[in-house]
Formats: structure tokens, C-alpha cells, sequence
């Protein structure tokens, strides 16, 4: 299948007389192989020459106009060099329209020329097309997806199909066969084609699932536990996912992963604006002891936030977010009471949020206190800095409520027997 166009009669009958004339001059006859070479070099030229002055010109009119320079699309386009690569598809198109000017009707090396053209023609039409995609995509991810929803996966099928539709073209106009012929042919090898193309198809699938589901946005902190990944996701594509982990190193996984297993997404907590506090502090049993009027008295004293409290001596069986959990009946649970209101009274707490000191399981190394509270920000060093803090101040307290933080022995605590 060849593409014939109707050529210009004029363009081409005036460009066949300054040849011929030309080559008279030179002593050269009319009808000869060199004028049908002299003629084709001469259409190449003009059919590049057309193609730079039409692709200097739109630029010149997008650069030069004030209505056209203030549309920030304009911009764009040329940025990311759209109206050049589509200019792109112009001198083939001239040049098929005047080539068959320079050889006979019937010539074999016409048929060759005009199917190589051809080809040329589908590939710059095929990368004319692929560049309105991609800037279709950039303008859209860029302004429209509010979501962030990760749709390279999709340029990546749309650039595909247009480059398997422009090879089966190729392939069927240099072979001189329909391109439905070559369809058939390659139903055979469908099973061969789907296991090469397996991760793709796979990925296809697998990126459909991920923006239907929202499960995934570049930008997102993901931990994937059966793989090296943790760190920030920053592109997603048909046949991978890249994140960039905390220690600047790159993990690349196959979208099909993600879905086939599981993945933890920290997005919520970054959209919350509050992240997650449970740290536990292990008290010596052993230090545990009933609370007399005197002793209650005395940490009162030494610690003036637990004086309200004390004097209401409520129940400690608070309802809400933020209930004080404690009692006055032990110096474990004036503790309770102390971490309760030394939480809702820290400023980076997020009052809005549960606030829990509880017991856990005692262990052989003594009473779990564990502090469960949120901090009022998502900042990494700002969350450590907040949590270590807190968790310092009980320690520090501890020794004031007669209470003993469990510390297992070392080689100071053991002392030589003297004999």
C-alpha cells in the first residue's frame, strides 16, 4: 500500500525547467538518471526548507503576539517543543507530493522511494502525535491533577498504541500488503507476544487498579515490607515504581507488586496533620506502694499540676478523647494522672486527638507504662524532637513519685564479693 498524493503540476513542471535548464548548461541531456537525481536532491531541499521556514514562522507568530505569549498553554507547547515536532511531519508530505515528477509512472525506483518516504512519514507522524500526548499529560498533571493520581501509566499505553499502529503500517506499506493481512499473521504469535510483554500488561493492570483505587500518589511516604522500600514514591510508570528511600537510595518495583502484596501508605497521617506517639516507659514493680494521706501530700507539693486533681480526687474513669487516667490510691497511678495533664497541657499535642497513659502486660521486667498521644505535627525531626521529650520529662518525674525506672543490670551494679 503506497500513499499517492496529487502533485502541484505548476511547483513541479517550473522545477523540472530550471533543471533541465541547468543541466543543458552543463552539457548534460534532458530524460537522464541524473536529472531524476538532481531532481529528487532538489525536492528534498525545498521539502526541508518548507518545513524549517513553516516551523520558524508558527514560533515567531506564538513568541511575537502579546494576545498569544500571555496563555500560559502557549508557553508551554513551546517548551516542550510541540509545534517542532510536529513541523516535523511537513517535508515528507512535500516531498511525496513532488517526487513523482522525477521518474516515470512505472519505475520500480519510484515505488521504492515513495514507500521509504512513506515510512518516514508515519514515524515523524507517529512522534508528532506522541508529543501532543505528552504535552496533554504534562498540562493536566501539572494543573488538573489535584489528586496526584499517578497517570504516566497511561501516557506509556497511549504512546504504545500509536507507535504498534504506526509499525504495523510500516511494515504492511514496505512489504506492499494490507495491514489487515499482517493482523492475521500475528494472531499466531499472540501467546509469544503476551509472555515478552507480560510485566507490561501486568503494570497496565495493575496501574488501572492503583488510579481507580487512589492506593497510590507520587509523593506518598510507602513502606513495602517484602522489599527494601521505604521513602517517598516519585514517579509511577507502566513498569515501575520509583521511591526514593530515606537514604537517598532508588527502589524500583514492578506496579504488579504493590497490588499483588501489601504496602503501607502514609498518606493519611500527612493529610491529618498529626502523627502518632506510643512510647512506654517500664516501672520497677517493686517500687509500686499504696498512697497515705502524707506521701499524697508530699507530691503535691513537689508537683503543683497534680494539685487540683488531687484535691477533686475524681474517679479516673473519664470518658472522651482526653480523659485524666489515674487514681490517687497508688504512686503509679498519681503517675498516670501526672502524664495525662502534662499531655493536654503540652503546647505540640493535638488536644483534638485520643490521649491515653495505660498499663500494659507486666512483664519480668516490671509495669508498661505506655504514653499514647499525637503529636500537632507530620515533620520528621519536629515529631522525634516532641516525642523524645516527653518521654524524658516522665523519666525525669518518676523519681519525685517514689517510683523506679526499670534498668537492667550492667557490669557497674555488680560488686567482687571481698574475701
Amino acid at each position: 500500500m503506497v500513499l499517492m498524493l496529487v502533485p502541484p503540476h505548476k511547483l513541479a513542471s517550473w522545477l523540472l525547467g530550471v533543471i533541465d535548464s541547468a543541466l543543458d548548461a552543463v552539457g548534460i541531456g534532458g530524460g537522464s538518471a541524473a536529472e531524476e537525481v538532481v531532481y529528487a536532491l532538489a525536492v528534498v531541499a525545498i521539502a526541508v526548507g518548507v518545513g524549517w521556514l513553516v516551523r520558524w514562522v508558527v514560533v515567531l507568530i506564538l513568541k511575537r503576539l502579546p494576545m498569544l505569549r500571555r496563555w500560559e498553554f502557549v508557553k508551554e507547547m513551546i517548551e516542550r517543543r510541540v509545534v517542532s515536532r510536529c513541523s516535523r511531519v511537513i517535508p515528507p508530505l512535500l516531498f511525496l507530493t513532488l517526487i513523482p515528477f522525477a521518474f516515470d509512472v512505472n519505475s520500480a525506483a519510484l515505488s521504492v522511494v515513495e514507500r521509504v518516504a512513506t515510512v518516514y512519514l508515519l514515524v515523524e507522524m507517529g512522534v508528532a502525535v506522541c508529543a501532543v500526548l505528552e504535552f496533554l499529560w504534562t498540562r493536566y498533571d501539572r494543573h488538573h491533577n489535584e489528586r496526584n493520581v499517578p497517570l504516566r501509566g497511561v501516557l506509556n499505553v497511549g504512546r504504545g498504541a500509536v507507535w504498534a499502529v504506526v509499525l504495523i503500517i510500516s511494515v504492511s506499506v514496505l512489504i506492499n500488503r494490507s495491514p489487515t493481512v499482517l493482523l492475521t499473521g500475528l494472531g499466531a504469535f499472540a501467546a509469544a507476544l503476551m509472555l515478552v510483554f507480560k510485566d507490561s500488561l501486568l503494570g497496565l493492570v495493575a496501574g488501572v487498579q492503583i488510579a481507580q483505587n487512589d492506593l497510590l500518589r507520587v509523593g506518598d511516604w510507602i513502606i513495602v515490607p517484602s522489599t527494601l522500600a521505604n521513602g517517598i514514591v516519585t514517579d509511577v510508570s507502566l513498569s515501575a515504581v520509583k521511591i526514593r528511600n530515606w537514604d537517598n537510595t532508588i527502589v524500583s518495583l514492578p506496579p504488579y507488586v504493590l497490588v499483588s502484596s501489601s504496602f503501607q501508605n502514609w498518606r493519611g497521617m500527612s493529610d491529618s496533620g498529626v502523627r502518632l506517639i506510643t512510647r512506654t516507659v517500664v516501672i520497677d514493680a517493686t517500687s509500686v506502694k499504696p498512697c497515705t494521706p502524707s506521701l499524697i501530700e508530699e507530691i503535691a507539693a513537689k508537683v503543683p499540676l497534680l494539685r487540683d486533681y488531687i484535691d477533686s480526687q475524681p474517679s479516673g474513669y473519664g470518658t472522651g478523647l482526653t480523659p485524666v487516667n489515674g487514681t490517687v490510691d497508688t504512686n503509679l497511678g498519681l503517675l498516670r494522672a501526672y502524664a495525662c495533664l502534662y499531655l493536654l497541657s503540652h503546647p505540640m499535642v493535638a488536644h483534638n486527638q485520643q490521649i491515653l497513659v495505660s498499663l500494659n502486660d507486666q512483664t519480668g521486667d516490671g509495669l508498661p507504662v505506655q504514653l499514647y498521644c499525637y503529636a500537632a505535627t507530620t515533620d520528621w525531626a519536629a515529631f522525634e524532637a516532641i516525642q523524645s521529650e516527653i518521654v524524658e520529662h516522665i523519666v525525669a518525674i518518676c523519681p519525685t513519685m517514689y517510683l523506679t525506672v526499670y534498668n537492667s543490670v550492667s557490669g557497674k551494679d555488680i560488686r567482687p564479693i571481698a574475701r
